[in-house]
């Protein structure tokens, strides 16, 4: 094999690459030394802004096959065929921790799916767990904020973060995932993913379906207690990255069921609690689980900066046959994903090849702006409407539209027959086996004991309570019994 030539970012070959040009033999550099200047300019900008949230990710591509008809729910052509298949890129991630932390650790788990369509990219952008913390994207910086690093001390504070759980009685139901045992995955091959918000689906007809989606892992629910996940932390930090990366080059490719929950647009105004609300789930009984198909993982990225680090998700990237509703915290993340990205990566990050459309054509007005790889030709003109033929609207909606009514201003959600902010934490304690409670109890108490103001502790155990009689008893119990140690 024949030797490969270095060469500067222009092309020219590179006669040395050990010894920087100098004014004589033990003289001072010289600025001519183009090679030189190179290199340490772009090291200097290498990297990028990371993430304020969800910054620790891996990454790997993949294809989703449909295996069950959904033609009667929804128009989308990736979902239209049983056996279609569609290319997919997959992030998942940690959400609180920064690009430098460890994969093992007591936090939602990011489920970021990106499908390669016929009709554009679609974007899935989930967690691990089916619920969230807060209801309305305006309490959103707040709560980030009081889970990362104080500006003060410089370290997450227990103070901080259960302060604001202590004033955000809707974070209950959220707290009991987080801290019950599927709060540390084993890997990320050994969790669900759930879409977490309801989104619309809108078949041939223009009937429209409020939509779940959960992808139930085919590899088995996988979890790490505390102590465990310490001892996998000092032994490997990157811990999920080596084992997906692994799993995948030795050909044992992680497979994931998607299964939907799907709610007659109609039925959403009289049920029983808010369907919109993000803090909540729809009981299986009301509303049972349906296959769609199966996603697989097959391949890894070959860079992971470029692929992983690069990867723009936005929950706002649709494609016909696929909608938004009216849950507020998804209507906040169709703004702020996009705009981060945009931050991050540029106007034209869409045109980087793990981001750009692999099965659709990209035709528009956008010419300008940073890294633009896009031109047209020479005849294409930047605006529209235009005489020359250009490309122009369908005039088709991508969803059903929704009815609104009412006054402009600061609203709460309008509340529903059985909306409660702790029901469905006790029903989701209740559910536990003993063994689970005590696990849940310990951590919650673990954490909550380390808060130095009274008054914070007990609004909270008010809202274990308020979920469950036994609940709130037994983690003020073990609250009490660490704080007299």
């Amino acid at each position: 094999m024949s030797q490969r030539v270095l060469t500067t970012e222009s092309g020219a070959p590179v006669a040395d690459n050990q010894n920087s040009a100098t004014a004589g033999a033990g003289g001072p550099i010289l600025v001519q030394d183009q090679h030189l200047l190179e290199k340490l300019a772009r090291f200097n900008r290498e990297r990028i802004p990371e993430r304020v949230v969800h910054a620790r990710g891996s990454g790997a591509y993949g294809y989703f096959e449909v295996t069950d008809d959904v033609t009667g729910f929804t128009r989308a052509d990736f979902l239209s065929e049983v056996g279609r298949r569609t290319e997919t890129f997959i992030r998942f991630s940690t959400v609180a921790d920064s690009l430098g932390g460890a994969d093992a650790v007591r936090d939602p788990r990011g489920f970021a799916l990106k499908f390669y369509t016929n009709e554009g990219n679609y974007d899935l952008v989930g967690n691990n767990t089916p619920v969230f913390f807060i209801k309305d994207p305006i309490k959103f910086p707040d709560f980030i904020h009081s889970q990362k690093r104080d500006p003060f001390t410089g370290r997450q504070e227990p103070d901080n973060v259960w302060d604001f759980w202590a004033n955000s009685p809707e974070a209950t139901h959220q707290i009991t995932w987080l801290m019950g045992d599927r709060g540390i995955p084993a890997s990320y091959r050994h969790m669900h993913g759930f879409g977490s918000h309801t989104y619309q689906w809108t078949n041939a007809k223009g009937e429209a379906f409020f939509v779940k989606y959960h992808f139930k892992t085919n590899q088995g629910v996988r979890s790490l207690s505390a102590e465990q996940a310490a001892e996998q932390v000092g032994k490997d930090a990157n811990s999920h990255q080596t084992d997906l990366l692994q799993a995948i080059e030795r050909g044992v490719n992680p497979s994931w069921t998607l299964h939907v929950q799907l709610m007659p647009a109609a039925e959403a105004a009289d049920y029983r609690f808010n369907p919109f609300d993000v803090t909540k789930v729809w009981p299986h009984a009301d509303y049972p689980l349906q296959r769609v198909g199966r996603l697989v993982l097959d391949r890894n990225p070959d860079n992971v900066f470029a692929e992983v680090e690069q990867a723009a998700f936005s929950p706002n990237n649709f494609v016909p046959g696929i909608g938004p509703s009216p849950d507020k915290m998804l209507q906040g993340r169709l703004f702020a994903y996009a705009d981060a990205q945009r931050y991050r990566l540029g106007i034209n990050h869409t045109q980087l090849p793990v981001n750009a459309p692999k099965a659709a054509d990209v035709d528009n007005y956008g010419r300008d702006g940073l890294h633009a790889t896009r031109y047209g030709s020479r005849q294409d003109k930047n605006y529209e409407p235009n005489s020359y033929a250009g490309p122009a609207q369908t005039g088709a909606a991508l969803g059903s539209p929704l009815a609104v009514h009412g006054w402009t201003g600061t609203h709460e959600a309008p509340l529903h027959a059985k909306d409660d902010d702790f029901f469905q934490a006790g029903e989701l304690y209740r559910l536990m086996s003993a063994d689970e409670k005590d696990r849940l109890i310990a951590n919650i108490a673990g954490g909550l004991s380390q808060v130095t103001r009274d008054d914070v502790i007990e609004k909270n155990l008010a809202h274990f309570h308020a979920a469950d009689a036994d609940y709130g008893k037994r983690v003020e119990e073990a609250v009490r019994a660490l704080r007299e140690d």
